[in-house]
Parts: structure tokens; sequence; C-alpha cells
């Protein structure tokens, strides 16, 4: 609770959090005495405020009764007074006190509150006559400060000035002593002297005072009496007032003992229905003395918006006794309702829930009957018996969710039976919902290579239709025995099964896939499906983390296994991304073949730039593959159509440096701005290569290569 002038020192609170923190610390390296010294030198001299603003940050971390006459000094200070005042407020002696005590005789307005507060920080019992008499200053803040500070010290002397003060002031001042009565108040509830708080809290509420500190003060009154509370937390309960009404559910919650649920239980009927939802989750945070009774009885019937509440709350405080209720309520019509009860079911918690909903499960029929099977699913609760039992049943609903909950439950040694429902379903409509239920169990077991070697010799037997299928949750599952199946596919004289492996294995995260990857790019069947395994290849080489010399390896496989030029420019592309003297190296060898060779030099060209920018030199690699630095000048750009063109001259030569590559990071509009919308347009550029005039003209986004000048 802070008052109208705890606002103006409320940011410098956490620093004084921190410097008590670090006085019950242990001892820095370097010794408080010498701190202490150091930084009043800097009060002393005549440093800028900031600097003695910092000085007082570390007075009041290492500052002893030594340090009190230079921090009083600032009281007067505008601009340090508040940081004087934290050092003040945790320098261990009773100088620091009577300093703060003594500034009070001279300062006025908001210098003197802020030092009436730090005095209520002290809780300095020599200060009560002072503060007292401060309550009658013609200064609300003042006399504001004053209140709240005899709250903080809350002796009997200063609880008596605020007693006093209650009935004869006015407003905001009457405010401030309200809170500081409550203050005096939670000092003896805190020490255990709950009589004395009780009769505090009572003068408040009969006082005329803001509804706030009718709110704390009722709060107060109804803990303080603790059992004997109750009637009174059942009168705010009660009330018309809104805010009252918020306090009595946040009450109820802190106060103990199963009186005070029963009281609850009470007015849950008699609420009108928005706070009767309100009350329940009140009572559902009592979980150790909660009337469930009372929640299940809400929640069985009556105002829609009580239920939901209700059943929200039985999620969290229910057993074993609410399933009846839930389980009829999750099979009614009412959408919401059901779904809540669902919801609710899946997390029930309690002892014995789990085995009543399996022993349920045995005997159940009618819309019970796929729900409890959802239920053991959800929950994993083991009774797989009764699961393959449901398989056998002629609705598709009670099969599917017997299919769902297997996936959830089925351990390695039961998985056959789930495979076996994907093999051979019951139904053709079976087959989707089996196979989504044995991904499921495929990829929470704890041995993937055992569980996919169970799925790999399923596809023996398995329909055409299926082996598909069976292959993505191989996928799925991962591991050595998968990567090899899906090779074994891919290879096969299955046209879908390569089809399918192939697919697969090219979106394989792992780069255990590439040496696979690379021997199917190399020895397909098809064509098509060795372009599919080489791009999966150098999609590994791009996006996984590896060693230079690995990556340009795969590269160069890749380069040397391609056949078209369009995989040969996607190994360009993983080349510039990953610059390093290796894959340099490749793109300068890749400008063998004729068909890359422009792109393979451009490549060589970015790398170069990129290595160059780390510090690396690569001088000797691009004389020896010809490309030496040059010294180039941009002598003008233009980039437009027809008679509309944009001078972009210094944006390019921004971008150039001593290689014929100008990069741009990316396409031409968004580089150089669009001149000419929706029309195709040009960059032209006039350049001098090692003193000899250029000019070159470029297609709309292409390469920007600059050729030497004949």
């Amino acid at each position: 609770m802070f008052t109208k002038i705890n606002k103006f020192r409320f940011w410098i609170l956490p620093f004084a959090m921190i410097a008590l923190f670090c006085r019950l610390a242990p001892a820095q390296s370097s010794s408080s005495t010498e701190q202490e010294t150091k930084w009043l030198s800097v009060l002393r001299s005549d440093a800028a405020p900031s600097e003695k603003a910092i000085a007082c940050k570390h007075l009041a971390i290492h500052g002893s009764s030594d340090s009190v006459a230079e921090l009083a000094k600032l009281l007067p200070n505008p601009q340090l007074s508040s940081w004087a005042r934290t050092a003040l407020e945790v320098i261990p002696d009773a100088a620091a006190d009577k300093a703060l005590r003594d500034a009070c005789e001279s300062l006025q307005g908001r210098l003197l509150a802020g030092t009436l507060n730090s005095i209520g920080v002290r809780r300095d019992a020599a200060a009560v006559e002072l503060l007292s008499a401060r309550l009658q200053d013609s200064d609300v803040e003042v006399a504001s400060a004053a209140a709240v500070a005899l709250g903080r010290v809350g002796n009997s002397d200063a609880a008596k000035s605020l007693q006093q003060a209650l009935t004869s002031t006015q407003g905001p001042v009457r405010d401030a002593v309200a809170e500081g009565y409550v203050l005096c108040a939670e000092g003896r509830f805190s020490a255990g002297e709950f009589e004395a708080a009780t009769k505090i809290y009572d003068e408040i509420r009969q006082a005329e005072v803001p509804q706030q500190r009718m709110i704390e003060a009722t709060r107060g009154a109804i803990l303080a009496r603790k059992q004997a509370g109750i009637p009174l937390l059942i009168e705010t309960f009660q009330s018309a007032d809104d805010k009252l009404f918020q306090l009595a559910l946040g009450t109820a919650r802190e106060l103990a003992g199963s009186e005070v649920d029963q009281a609850l239980a009470s007015q849950l009927a008699s609420a009108i229905p928005e706070r009767a939802a309100l009350i329940v989750q009140a009572m559902s945070d009592r979980p150790g003395t909660v009337q469930v009774a009372a929640i299940i009885k809400a929640a069985e019937s009556g105002n829609q918006q009580v239920r939901l509440s209700a059943i929200d709350a039985l999620q969290r405080v229910g057993d074993v006794s609410c399933l009846p209720v839930l389980l009829a309520i999750a099979v009614q019509d009412e959408t919401e309702l059901a779904q809540a009860a669902k919801v609710a079911l899946a997390g029930l918690a309690g002892e014995g829930v789990d085995a009543e909903l399996a022993a349920l499960l045995t005997k159940a029929e009618g819309k019970s009957y796929p729900l409890l099977i959802e239920l053991v699913g959800q929950r994993r609760i083991q009774t797989v018996p009764d699961l393959l039992k449901a398989l056998k049943h002629s609705d598709t609903s009670v099969r599917h969710a017997a299919l769902v909950s297997l996936g959830e439950t089925v351990s390695l040694d039961q998985l056959p039976e789930l495979i076996a429902q994907v093999v051979s379903p019951k139904d053709a409509t079976d087959l989707e919902v089996a196979g989504q239920a044995l991904k499921a169990a495929s990829i929470r077991m704890p041995d993937r290579e055992a569980c996919a070697t169970q799925i790999a010799q399923a596809l023996i037997r398995a329909q055409p239709a299926t082996r598909s299928l069976l292959l993505e949750i191989l996928s799925d599952v991962g591991g050595t025995k998968a990567l090899a199946t899906l090779a074994d596919a891919a290879k096969s004289n299955d046209p879908e099964l390569q089809d399918t492996g192939s697919r697969l294995l090219g979106k394989w995260n792992n780069v255990a896939a590439a040496p696979v990857l690379l021997d199917l790019a190399k020895s397909a069947p098809a064509e098509k499906y060795q372009v599919r395994a080489l791009r999966g290849f150098i999609g590994i080489a791009r996006k996984f983390t590896m060693s230079d010399e690995e990556r340009a390896a795969m590269c160069k496989s890749a380069l040397e296994t391609a056949s078209r030029d369009d995989e040969k420019k996607l190994v360009l592309e993983v080349l510039q991304i990953h610059p390093s003297v290796a894959t340099l190296e490749l793109a300068l060898n890749a400008k063998k073949f004729p068909a890359i060779k422009e792109d393979a030099t451009a490549t060589s060209l970015v790398i170069a730039r990129k290595l160059g920018e780390k510090g690396v030199d690569v001088s000797e690699l691009m004389t020896g593959a010809g490309l030496d630095p040059i010294k180039l000048e941009i002598v003008k750009a233009e980039y437009g159509a027809d008679a509309t063109q944009k001078d972009v001259t210094e944006i390019v030569r921004k971008l150039a440096s001593n290689v014929a590559l100008i990069p741009l990071k990316s396409n031409f509009n968004a580089t150089f701005g669009d001149p000419a919308p929706g029309i195709v347009k040009r960059l032209r550029i006039q350049y001098r290569m090692n003193g000899r005039n250029g000019e070159a003209t470029f297609a709309e986004n292409a390469l920007i290569i600059l050729p030497s000048p004949r």
C-alpha cells in the first residue's frame, strides 16, 4: 500500500532492497571502510550531482555512522535528497535516525514528506512525537507521509495518535491515516496479537474512510478473528458491492478450517449464477478441506455457467466419487458441457480413478462405451485386452476409439497387435485411424530400433496400398533400421515403393542419410528418383552442421554425381552459404563445367569476398584461377525503362569492391527502388576497371558481374 507521497520514491525502492541485501551478504574483496572513504570523498568534492548520486548508492551498501553527516547535508538538496535518504534508510546506526529527525525541523514540502517517509522505513520509535505533530500539517503530502510513517513504526504511541486522527482528519489525510492504522493492525497480526489487531480493524471499518481502506480492514478483521470471522466473511459475500464480494473470494482462500468450506457451500446455493461460478472456483482452491459433494451437485444441474465452473473445479479437486456425474454429462447432447466433462475426466486425479474407469469399461454400452475407450487411452490405462475386444465391434466409432487408445497404451510386446490392424484392418475405413495409432505408438517407444524392426518385417506381408503407410511410419520412427528399410524400398522393383522410399529419404532429418542418398542418386531405378535423392543429399550438405572439409567433400560428390545443371547450381548455392577455403577451391574447380561456368565464377567471387571480410587471404587461389583482385571505379549507374531512369550510382558504389561481382542482398527493386512499376527494367553501369573504361547492361534481377573492358 502506497500513500500519495510514496509514488515520489517508489522507483528508488528496488535499489534500497539491493543495498540491504548487500549489507547482509558476505564481505566483498575490498573492505567497506575503503569503499566508504572513497565515496565520501566524492560527496565532499565539487563533483557533479550525477556523480554524487552514484556515491550515495554505494554508501547505501558501504556506509556507516561516519557517512551520516555528509549524507544529511544533502537532505535539503532537491536533486540529491532522495539518494541521500536511500543510504540513510539502511545505515545500521542510530545516528541515521537522528539525522532524519533533525532534518525535519528545516525541510518543507516534498523534501519533508520524503524524509518522514524514510523515518517510517526505519521504524524510528523516537520519532513518534514528531510524526504525530506533523499529522496536523497544512501540507497534505506532509501530513499523509507522517500518517503512513506512524503506521510503519506501529508501537502503541503511534497507534494512539492514528486512532485520534482517524476522526479528526478529512479527505486525503484521513485516507493516509487509515492506511497507517491498517499498518499498525498488520503489525499486531504478524506478532500474533489477534485481539488487538481485530480492535483496530473494526475501528477502521466503522469510520468514514475510502473503500480501499474499508476493504483492507475487512479482510484483516476476518483473518484476525480466524474461525470466528466466518460470519463476517458470509456478510461480505452477501454484499451488493462487487469489490467486497471479490474481497470475500480472496479472503476465503486464506482462511483455514473446514468451517470455511461449509460457509462457501452455503453461499453457493443462494448466490446468483455469476457469483456462484466464482465461489466454486474459490472452493476448488481449498483442496485440503473442499466439500466435493457441493461442487458435484453444482455440476449436475442448474445454470450452465455454474455447471461449467463446477466441472472445471472437479478436474482439480475431484476424486472417484465424481465419475458418475462427469460420465453422465460427457455423453449429453449439450456440446460445451460434454466437452468440459471429457476434459475433466481426462485430467481427474485421485486414488482409484483409473481402476474404476477400467472396471466400467468391461461392462459399458451405448454412448458410454466409446467414451470410456477414449478415456483409457487419454489416461494411458493399461486395458489392452479390452481395447482389442472393442476392435471387433460393429460400430465404427467404437473401433476407431479403440485404435486411438491402443496407440497410446500398447507396449513394444503388444505392438504386433496394432501392426496387424494396419496390415489387415477389419474394415477399409479403419486403415487411416489404425495408421495414425501405429504412428503414435511407434514414436513413443523407448526402443526405436526394435520398433522399426517389427514394422519392417510387416512390410513383407502388407498389401501394396499399406506399404507406403508403413514406410511413412518408419520415417517418423527414425534410426538405422528404418533408414535401411527406406533405402531398400527406394531401390526395389515396385514403383510405388520407389516413389515413397526416395521421397521420405529426401526429407530425412539426419546426416546419417547422406551415404544412402548418394548411393541412391547413383543407382536408383529411375532418373526422377536419382534426382530426388541427389537433392536430398545436397539438402543435408546445406542445412546440417559439419566441418568445412566434410561439407566440401559432400558438395564435390554431388557435383560429380549430378547429370543436370539444376542440381549443380544447387551445390553452388550451398558453397555460397558456407564460405570456406575448401568451398572456394571447389567453386573455382566447378568452372570446368561449361554450362555453369558463369555461376561458378560468381560463386567464387562471393565466397572470396566473404572470406576477405573475415580476414582470410585467398588472393593466391583467386590469382591461380585468373580472378585477380581489380581496381574498380563506378562512374555512373542508372536503373529504369526507356526514358524513366533512376540514378543509382551511389548505391552501386557502396556495393562494389575489388572484384567484378556487385552483390545484392535482395532483388533490383528492393535495392534501388522501382522507378517504373509494372515495366521490365534494366540496370546500366559505366565503370573503370584497372584504368580501362567499360559499360554493361543487366536485365532486371540478373547476376551483376562486370566484364573486363577490352
